[in-house]
């Protein structure tokens, strides 16, 4: 599945604003926590990770999500909020809708709806910004339009399930981007180009797959991982060799590397730089590290980059982005 940038008109993303808890705790505490010993976690050290953020005491994950919004937001306002989410437990879901009333007014946002987007795991966020460009491109939107696209959990919450053997460890933190028609009077700093995803349903149990289910998937997500971002490449004009930079799912680094040798890509402009440090954040992952890479100056304008998740389940999803001037 390919989505156009053509097809439903071309959209601008604001910079993106992270928010993490103050704690980061060593991956092999996590990991004996949730019920593994030793060896999994030396598993984990050899695939890249080395500590995982955690809420701190007194520290809520709303307050993150607030903080992120206020700062993408910049104190304009949005139609629409759309948060990414992969547990199925956050207060979104709950049918008083206090979460929601929360949140909107908290980010003063007046009579704005809001939605959780689920159901497809780690690749929510990605898909909440596809969900946005659906938005702003509706018939009798207005051209000041702008959607709030929030992603990342707390995955502390449950620390079994926050463990995924021989895959990841999943913290806590949350990214924040707003999805804006790209003439709008707040110039954005990224515009869309095109984007690509795909599942495979063979793999729906999870964590409770069979060791063979666990071996064909780890095949499927080498594959479709590649398969999605030449998809999304192609879907945006610039192909795969257009591509300057990736933005990925922080699982591990075997994935990628992997994937380089599949592609030829260079491994150096994958930007892992937060994998050691934060570990998997679910749907925030390419996100966080594309602000990272933006914020350390090494993007430059008219670089294009493939924001990237994978998810249990199976599903993927890709989007590609070009740096703009945005004079900021």
């Amino acid at each position: 599945m390919a989505y156009s940038a053509t097809a439903l008109g071309a959209v601008g993303l604001s910079r993106v604003a992270v928010r993490i808890p103050s704690r980061a705790e060593p991956v092999a505490d996590v990991v004996a926590r949730a019920g593994y010993d030793e060896r999994e976690a030396r598993k984990f050290n050899a695939l890249g990770l080395r500590t995982v953020l955690s809420l701190a005491d007194g520290e809520r994950m709303e307050d993150l999500l607030l903080d992120a919004g206020h700062a993408a937001l910049d104190g304009r306002p949005a139609a629409l909020v759309l948060y990414g989410h992969t547990l199925l437990t956050r207060k979104i879901d709950l049918c008083d809708g206090a979460f929601r009333e929360s949140l909107r007014d908290r980010l003063a946002l007046g009579e704005a709806s809001v939605f959780g987007v689920s159901h497809v795991n780690c690749v929510a966020g990605l898909r909440s910004i596809e969900f946005a460009r659906r938005f702003l491109a509706r018939r009798g939107g207005a051209a000041d339009d702008r959607v709030l696209v929030l992603a990342g959990e707390q995955g502390s919450v449950f620390e079994h399930t926050r463990v995924f053997p021989g895959r990841s460890v999943s913290g806590d933190g949350v990214a924040a981007v707003v999805v804006q028609h790209p003439d709008a009077a707040d110039r954005p700093r990224y515009r869309y180009l095109g984007g690509a995803a795909s599942r495979d349903a063979r793999f729906h149990r999870n964590l409770r797959m069979t060791p063979a289910e666990i071996a064909a998937n780890t095949e499927v997500i080498r594959a479709q991982t590649l398969d999605v971002v030449r998809r999304a490449a192609e879907d945006a004009g610039v192909g795969f060799d257009g591509i300057d930079w990736v933005m990925p799912h922080l699982g591990n680094r075997m994935v990628w590397t992997s994937f380089c040798s599949q592609s030829g890509f260079p491994f150096e402009r994958i930007c892992l730089d937060l994998l050691a440090e934060r570990a998997h954040n679910f749907g925030a992952d390419a996100l966080m590290a594309l602000e990272h890479a933006d914020r350390v100056g090494r993007l430059r304008p008219g670089d294009r980059c493939a924001l990237v998740a994978t998810a249990r389940g199976a599903y993927f999803q890709a989007a590609i982005v070009e740096v703009l001037d945005d004079a900021s």
